[in-house]
């Protein structure tokens, strides 16, 4: 292997524990980590997306994006679109090879096979399950093709080796595969392309990076220096310039995880924001519209300024979201002649950020409770987790990468919020089964989760055990195959060690109650054995839905499953009681 990109994936598998995999499978999972990161900018568990082995029809590596989401299972992609309302896909496939140079051979039988597994009929030889998966989630896009907005699916296809050079013979095999994969008519486009060494390096650099993002703003003045404040800028910036510099990715969606410091997502075209939508599509409003809009509010912890060029990096737009949203949908009727305030806010000082943050937000319709559980208790739990002796230290991600360029910090070890969530759900108000669809989590359970009066004990509890699940798998500790009953798997860890009955009120019992989950999680050895015995209880109901016909990324996802783990694992007439813990808040 190459020199450099050797060590490039020395620090990946490091920063990422994949210590455990062969040199040749951490370079799949590394190249796939790479592709995959220039099309989804948020964090990710990058071996999760690898294929597992054999009889993969030559794919090493693949995702499917919808509406800008990364998913890999055929239940989450299926949930995705039957929940959208429209559809923007895009499938990105990878072939990674150690080797120094490129063969066409590589590409064509690539070609070939993706030519039968993104087809509708019979596989001419035998699939592995990854494969068969993968063909789940083009039946659930293709179920849902009513819904595509933009256009059919779009096929990426990347072909990664070390080597530099690619000889004129790639390119016309890589032109001739694209026409072959275009003919069925499945795909509104298809890409196929080698990824060089030099390439590669360049995607890992972007991929451990915050995102940066450059615009031009002529009319802007400087505002004078304050406490906790480098600098920040004042004026006007065409919506135009905003929407397609700042606010779009490398695919064409919007970057959610700007507005990660928002308290309110975007709520749709209500009374306000379709106000603001009639403005810009008003023949003379769109003119005014400076002037009819509170503007946007960016925090940058990076600025440099260069004549009229602005370039940020690791950024927040804190105040727009609505705005942000709106512009982005009406993206095509937009025109210089729509102008919008900026301020952009140069911080490193994480309470002047906090302040901004409050300050913005409170000057939208927004509860001090909202206001009070974005300020204090998220930056309560990252000291929490911080703060803990180094051997069980974890890292609560606030906000997208915060951590990404943090050589300290290893990667696994970072937990952000939909994560923490999900295992918080799952272990302590008892639902498992819900963690698949986390739109309606948050939604329906928004008053049990992040509230100012919780105690942080239990957060990291589940973000331990969330940490040691992860390792038990990603070290094949366990196989693959309960990954996707990961949660079940928390919430029957903890259901073994403390009943069913929800957390004391107490919180000092509370805590001890927690302390007995993590320190069986930070004994790897005790961990793995109490996971290993729960394995037949969880083998014969997987076994029992998969005979019904039920796939395991559907079957975790239903009740039904939680409470067949409960009356397994539960003395006689505990499992209703554990079904009370619903409602629990610790």
């Amino acid at each position: 292997m190459d020199i450099v990109v050797e060590g490039l994936v020395k620090q990946f598998r490091a920063d990422h524990d994949l210590d455990a995999l062969a040199t040749d499978e951490a370079f799949e999972a590394f190249a796939g980590f790479c592709v995959l990161s220039s099309f989804y900018e948020s964090d990710f568990t990058p071996d999760v997306f690898r294929m597992g082995g054999g009889n993969d029809y030559g794919i090493d590596v693949y995702g499917i994006l919808i509406n800008g989401v990364l998913l890999r299972d055929a239940a989450d992609v299926r949930a995705a679109t039957e929940q959208a309302r429209q559809l923007d896909v895009h499938i990105i496939v990878v072939q990674a090879k150690t080797s120094p140079k490129f063969e066409t051979k590589v590409i064509a039988d690539l070609a070939d096979n993706l030519t039968h597994v993104v087809g509708t009929g019979e596989l001419p030889y035998p699939a592995s399950p990854d494969v068969g998966n993968l063909r789940a989630c083009l039946d659930a896009v293709y179920h849902n093709i009513a819904k595509f907005s933009g256009g059919r699916p779009r096929l990426h296809v990347r072909y990664v080796t070390t080597g530099n050079q690619v000889a004129e013979m790639l390119h016309r095999k890589a032109a001739s595969a694209e026409r072959n994969l275009m003919r069925p008519g499945r795909f509104d486009a298809v890409e196929v392309r080698c990824v060089t060494r030099d390439e590669l390096c360049e995607l890992y650099k972007r991929a451990t990076q915050a995102v940066p993002a450059t615009f031009e703003m002529p009319k802007k003045i400087s505002l004078p220096r304050m406490p906790g404040v480098e600098e920040s800028l004042l004026g006007l910036l065409s919506a135009r310039e905003l929407v397609t510099k700042v606010l779009t990715d490398p695919t064409g969606h919007i970057r959610k995880a700007l507005f990660h410091e928002n308290v309110r997502d975007f709520q749709g075209y209500n009374g306000v924001n379709a106000q603001i939508r009639d403005t810009v599509r008003d023949e003379h409003g769109h003119r005014r519209f400076a002037v009819l809009n509170n503007g946007v509010t960016i925090v940058t912890r990076n600025l440099r300024v260069v004549g009229d060029e602005v370039h940020i990096r690791d950024f927040q737009v804190v105040n727009g979201c609505q705005t942000c949203h709106v512009l982005f949908d009406e993206r095509s009727r937009l025109s210089d002649e729509v102008q919008i305030s900026v301020r952009v806010v140069h911080s490193e000082d994480e309470q002047v950020i906090a302040g901004i943050i409050a300050a913005t937000n409170r000057q939208t319709a927004v509860s001090e409770d909202d206001l009070s559980s974005r300020e204090d208790f998220h930056k309560r739990l990252e000291d929490w987790f911080a703060a803990q002796e180094p051997a069980r230290r974890l890292w609560y991600e606030r906000r997208s990468k915060q951590y990404a360029t943090r050589q300290d910090v290893e990667k696994t070890r970072v937990i952000n919020r939909a994560q923490l969530t999900r295992a918080y759900a799952a272990m302590f108000l008892g639902a498992p089964s819900e963690v698949g669809h986390y739109r309606e989590l948050t939604t329906q359970r928004r008053d049990e989760l992040f509230q100012p009066d919780h105690v942080p004990d239990p957060y990291y509890a589940a973000a331990a055990m969330h940490y040691r699940i992860e390792w038990l798998l990603r070290t094949r500790r366990i196989g693959t195959a309960f990954r996707p009953a990961r949660y079940h798997l928390m919430a029957a860890l903890r259901w073994q060690l403390l009943g069913p009955d929800r957390l004391a009120v107490n919180p000092r019992r509370a805590a001890e109650q927690c302390r007995r989950l993590v320190d069986l999680v930070w004994d790897p050895g005790a961990t793995e054995r109490a996971v290993v015995k729960l394995l037949p209880v969880f083998t014969q109901i997987m076994a029992a839905e998969e005979s019904a016909g039920v796939p395991p990324g559907e079957m975790v996802r239903n009740r039904r499953f939680a409470e067949a783990v409960r009356s397994a694992l539960l003395p006689s007439g505990r499992s209703d009681q554990a079904a009370t813990e619903v409602k629990a808040r610790r």
